[in-house]
């Protein structure tokens, strides 16, 4: 069987963004709710907000390394497996990702060995400003990120030369029309993704008893989140919706599995697409809402798939499905946000075993929005990588087979499987030991390696009394 060089990039690519994205969806929220803490511990000196700070600093280490490895490779990809893309877009694209690196993961990277190491031994305020820095830093890596891609999905501020796009204006090209909406939409999908995982981690403790004051005080925080930012979530959606059957609507009938332009369009809560027969099988709506929503007009006129080629058409399946696990996700969010309202009179919410159970469980759903999230934006491109103007075919390097895409695609998955592992299996030592293991650092100022090497010698666990320094035990 031949390869095909083309669906094979686009299947690694798929595969290493997806694997990407829930990392900083996860640490851009977190490190904005540390900040948040750092502040209270600053403000109050109440120790049980530092508590909670230097626990989820510890989560954040692991997820950002997680992150960090693997995100290197996707720049990589442009260069070895769509080199003409890279080559086309280079004048726009090379100075945006250079960006991100000097102004936000330098910045991440130097204040983040400062909030990781730095208690006790810089002044507190220093410590706070080195919290505020690395959340500072998240979003400007958002920033340039998510700058490029929406210039890729609604690009401006160019001439295209000879195949080649040159930026005439580089305010229109990095403030592209889609990009307010996307950082919006990301921004708060990072919150929703922090504070929910925030909040099914303390219920869990809770369900256990184990730092219950603290626990309790990170589930309220996380609750009034829950509650004002997932309807803001929706609204932000809607407007986001607006401007991309604007720009792209394609896309947009494919997530509405509409295949004629047609006025009082229904919203399909289900449907089975058949883009071969250019049509849906078992249809079940709602008459005239998918005109509402997407119009604000009952009568509104909705594009259809059938205005372009079949060859311009993205999988209409995929992105049919994945628009509505997405939106299904946010309105569950919404219900959590108001549960919690509803029992938040006399605490009920920490005494209600059901509505815990119903906050561990919540806990994955974010990774989920986001990852179905990601599929309605990137596959509803398709074909193009620029919209419009470059499509997957013409971009692909020339000079790949499908057996070289094969053989790295296979070694990614393998190297992400060990990452992945390494980084659950950490992830869940920090959650085992929990906040208990909090304790004063200057107590353990003794144990601290005067040698790189010597680190080696450290004990996991300082309770272990056997492994103190003996000076403190009057030893030799």
């Amino acid at each position: 069987m031949e390869l095909d060089p083309l669906l094979l990039s686009r299947i690694q690519f798929a595969f290493v963004v997806s694997f990407h994205a829930i990392f900083p969806v996860f640490t851009i929220g977190l490190a904005s709710y540390i900040a948040v803490l750092e502040a209270l511990g600053f403000k109050t000196g109440n120790p049980v907000w530092l508590k909670l700070s230097g626990f989820w600093t510890k989560v954040f280490a692991v997820v950002f390394g997680m992150g960090v490895v693997s995100g290197i490779v996707m720049s990589f990809q442009f260069g070895t497996n769509w080199s003409n893309f890279s080559q086309a877009t280079a004048n726009f694209l090379g100075p945006v990702l250079s960006y991100e690196v000097i102004t936000a993961f330098f910045l991440e990277a130097a204040f983040l060995g400062v909030l990781l190491f730095g208690r006790n031994k810089v002044p507190a305020g220093v410590h706070l400003f080195a919290a505020i820095m690395v959340a500072t830093g998240t979003f400007i890596s958002s920033f340039w990120i998510l700058s490029a891609n929406s210039w890729m999905q609604t690009p401006a501020g160019f001439e295209l030369i000879d195949g080649v796009f040159h930026v005439t204006s580089w305010s229109e090209a990095i403030f592209n029309p889609s990009f307010q909406y996307r950082f919006m939409h990301m921004g708060l999908a990072s919150f929703l993704t922090g504070s929910f995982v925030v909040a099914g981690v303390s219920a869990w403790y809770i369900l256990r008893g184990r730092e219950v004051e603290a626990n309790r005080k990170a589930l309220s925080m996380c609750l009034w989140l829950i509650l004002f930012i997932a309807p803001a979530q929706l609204i932000v959606g809607d407007f986001h919706g607006l401007n991309t059957l604007e720009h792209q609507p394609t896309k947009v009938a494919a997530m509405e599995g509409n295949w004629e332009t047609s006025p009082n369009v229904p919203l399909l809560l289900f449907a089975i697409p058949d883009q071969e027969a250019q049509t849906n099988h078992f249809e079940i709506g709602i008459p005239s809402l998918a005109s509402l929503i997407l119009t604000h007009e009952w009568d509104g006129v909705v594009p259809g798939l059938k205005d372009v080629p079949r060859a311009e058409q993205p999988p209409v399946a995929i992105v049919f499905w994945s628009f509505r696990i997405m939106v299904g996700i946010g309105t569950l969010m919404i219900l959590v946000g108001l549960t919690g309202l509803a029992l938040r009179r006399g605490g009920r919410y920490f005494q209600s075993t059901w509505f815990l159970q119903v906050l561990r469980v919540m806990s994955i759903a974010p990774f989920i929005a986001v990852l179905t999230g990601w599929f309605v934006t990137e596959v509803g491109r398709a074909p193009w990588l620029v919209y419009g103007l470059m499509d997957q075919a013409s971009a692909v390097t020339p000079s790949l087979t499908g057996g070289m895409a094969l053989f790295t695609l296979i070694g990614y998955i393998v190297v992400y499987a060990a990452v992945f592992s390494a980084g659950v299996y950490y992830l869940m030592r920090v959650l085992y030991v929990g906040l208990e293991d909090q304790h004063d650092e200057e107590e353990h100022e003794a144990d601290r390696p005067a040698r790189p090497l010597s680190a080696a010698h450290v004990p996991f666990e300082y309770g272990d009394d056997k492994h103190r320094n003996p000076a403190k035990q009057g030893g030799h």
